[in-house]
C-alpha cells in the first residue's frame, strides 16, 4: 500500500515470451497439470490476409511461427477470396499461387479464439478485397458473434508514406462494429522498433513491409517485427481465455 492508500502497480511488463508463463489454470488456485493440461484444446488465431504478390503472405507465413511458438495457441493461415477476374490478374502479372492456403468463409470466423488481419494497401485504406470480405460478415454482425474476440493488423505498403499506419486506423472501424478488441504492438518489440539502420515498415499498429515496385521482398527486420506480433497476440489470447495463468499486470489492493 502507499501513503494514499491505494495499490501500487506492478513492475512487471506484459510477459511475451514462454519464461514468463505459469502452468494454466481452469480457475484461481486450481493448477493444470499434467494429462490434464495436455488434454485442453488448443487456443487458435485465424490469420486471415489477402496478398496479390506474395509480400503479405511472407509476414503471415512468418507470424504464425510466432503464434505457434506459443504452448497452448496456434495459428491458422487463411486467405479471402479473390475479386478480380482471372484475365485481369494475368494482365497486372499477378503470380499464381499453390492453393496450400485455404480461402476462408464468413461461417468459419466463428472458430477463432482471436484475428490477425493483413492486407496490402489502396490509398491509404485496406485492399478491396479484404473490405469485400469484411462486407459480407452481415450476418455475424447482426447478432454480434465476434464482439469480445482480440484482432490486430499487419500491411504492406509500395511507398514510405504510403500508409504504414492510416491502413490500420482506418480499418479499427471494421472491429468497432462488430465489437472487437483492436490489440496493437505498441512498442512491445522494444529496440527493434527504434532501428534507423535500414528501411523497415511496421509501425506500433502492427507488422509492415515496403513492396516498392513489387521486387522488394520483406526484409529480415520486418519479419522479425511479423513474429513478435504473432507471439504477442498468442500471449494476449491466451490471457484472456486464462486471465489466471499469467502474473498480474498491478498487485491487489
Amino acid at each position: 500500500m502507499g501513503k494514499g492508500g491505494g495499490c501500487i502497480p506492478s513492475k512487471n511488463k506484459f510477459p511475451i515470451t514462454e519464461s514468463a508463463e505459469r502452468p494454466i489454470n481452469q480457475a484461481e488456485g486450481t493448477d493444470v497439470t499434467g494429462s490434464e493440461a495436455e488434454g485442453l484444446k488448443k487456443l487458435r488465431i485465424f490469420i486471415v490476409f489477402y496478398s496479390m504478390y506474395g509480400h503479405i503472405e511472407s509476414l503471415a507465413r512468418r507470424m504464425k511461427k510466432g503464434v505457434d511458438g506459443i504452448e497452448g495457441v496456434e495459428g491458422v493461415l487463411y486467405k479471402v477470396p479473390e475479386t478480380l477476374t482471372p484475365d485481369v490478374l494475368e494482365q497486372m502479372k499477378v503470380p499464381q499461387r499453390d492453393g496450400e492456403i485455404p480461402v476462408i468463409s464468413v461461417d468459419e470466423l466463428v472458430e477463432a479464439d482471436g484475428f490477425l488481419f493483413g492486407f496490402p494497401t489502396r490509398y491509404g485504406c485496406m485492399a478491396a478485397q479484404m473490405k469485400a470480405f469484411f462486407d459480407s460478415t452481415g450476418t455475424l454482425w447482426r447478432e454480434q458473434k465476434l464482439a469480445g474476440l482480440p484482432a490486430g493488423f499487419f500491411v504492406s505498403t509500395g511507398t514510405q508514406g504510403g500508409g504504414q499506419e492510416t491502413t490500420a486506423w482506418t480499418a479499427i472501424t471494421q472491429l468497432a462494429h462488430h465489437g472487437m478488441l483492436y490489440v496493437p504492438i505498441g512498442y512491445t518489440f522494444g529496440a527493434g522498433m527504434f532501428r534507423m539502420d535500414s528501411i523497415r515498415g511496421g509501425s506500433p499498429y502492427g507488422a509492415g513491409t515496403f513492396s516498392g515496385d513489387g521486387s522488394r521482398e520483406p526484409s529480415e527486420p520486418e519479419l522479425a517485427l511479423a513474429e513478435h506480433q504473432g507471439k504477442y497476440m498468442a500471449m494476449t489470447v491466451k490471457r484472456l481465455a486464462h486471465p489466471y495463468s499469467l502474473p498480474p499486470d498491478n498487485a491487489s489492493c
